[in-house]
């Protein structure tokens, strides 16, 4: 066996996370088509529509970043090339706020921005590297990554940092969203839930969203894999959704507040949908 190039091997890795990746990707396991063929496509398909989706490309908002990030519900030890990848848009950049940070020293605000980044992300469904927060969002080494990482569990050794390298099996990812959504049909208001589980609003409110729209899928007597299938999320994850409907139906207050989920979910629905038509849990 040769030394290993890591160098090379890291390279090969942010490769695999591009949107040219992806559409091979799709073109090999999709449609069967040989690594050339899919790289022969992604030729025509550029030279093709490359001018005029450059002028078709939305600006993004200040202070964030898309990326491509592997799936939450890939399990631990699957080559980054056969993972599947989801597209997230990240705020690295809140404001005032932030430039108060960045003036104290990059390594603060860094720490600053990490965990809620990696939350951001998970919600979304996807986890972040080391690798992706070093070249993709802070443009450090990512060795530079390690140290704030120690840093931050130093500083709070029971702060949730959600990493693809650190959860080594896709249990604990479900566990936290069970967690969170456990807490919401007991009543908890999403501040305390933020408290207890250290997971921001935003991922609150999409871990719950996800889960009524689940509810709402199985009482239309949905098979649970069309329902994985309709909301883009794993088999394991809805399973553990729907394994929570018997405990609601059993307690009353969980039947409570399962319902005044369904009412505000059919109410944001309605919402988004005569603003947008869209929706992103």
């Amino acid at each position: 066996m040769g030394i290993p190039n890591r160098g090379k091997e890291t390279l090969d890795r942010l490769e695999h996370k591009t949107l040219d990746a992806q559409f091979v990707a799709e073109m090999r396991d999709g449609l069967g088509c040989s690594p050339f063929e899919a790289e022969a496509v992604l030729g025509v398909v550029k030279e093709v529509y490359a001018p005029y989706l450059e002028t078709a490309t939305p600006v993004s908002q200040p202070g964030k970043v898309t990326l491509l990030a592997v799936s939450a519900d890939e399990p631990a030890g699957k080559r980054i090339a056969d993972c599947e990848k989801r597209a997230v848009c990240l705020t690295v950049h809140r404001g005032p706020e932030d430039d108060r940070l960045m003036h104290k020293s990059p390594a603060v605000f860094r720490r600053a921005r990490i965990p809620d980044l990696c939350q951001e992300a998970l919600s979304q469904g996807a986890l972040l590297t080391r690798e992706d927060l070093a070249y993709r969002v802070f443009f450090v080494a990512p060795r530079t990554i390690s140290r704030d990482l120690s840093a931050l569990r130093k500083e709070d050794p029971r702060a949730v940092i959600p990493l693809r390298s650190t959860v080594h099996d896709i249990g604990p990812v479900l566990t936290h969203r069970d967690t969170i959504v456990r807490l919401a049909l007991e009543g908890k208001t999403t501040t305390e839930i933020c408290t207890i589980t250290h997971h921001s609003p935003q991922a609150v409110a999409n871990y719950l969203s996800t889960f009524a729209r689940c509810v709402q899928l199985a009482r239309r007597k949905m098979h649970p894999s069309q329902i994985a299938f309709l909301l883009r999320r794993g088999q394991s994850l809805i399973d553990s959704y729907l394994a929570l409907i018997p405990e609601c139906e059993r307690d009353p207050n969980m039947a409570y507040h399962l319902d005044e989920l369904l009412r505000l979910g059919a109410s944001g629905g309605k919402k988004n949908q005569a603003r947008s038509g869209g929706n992103n849990g």
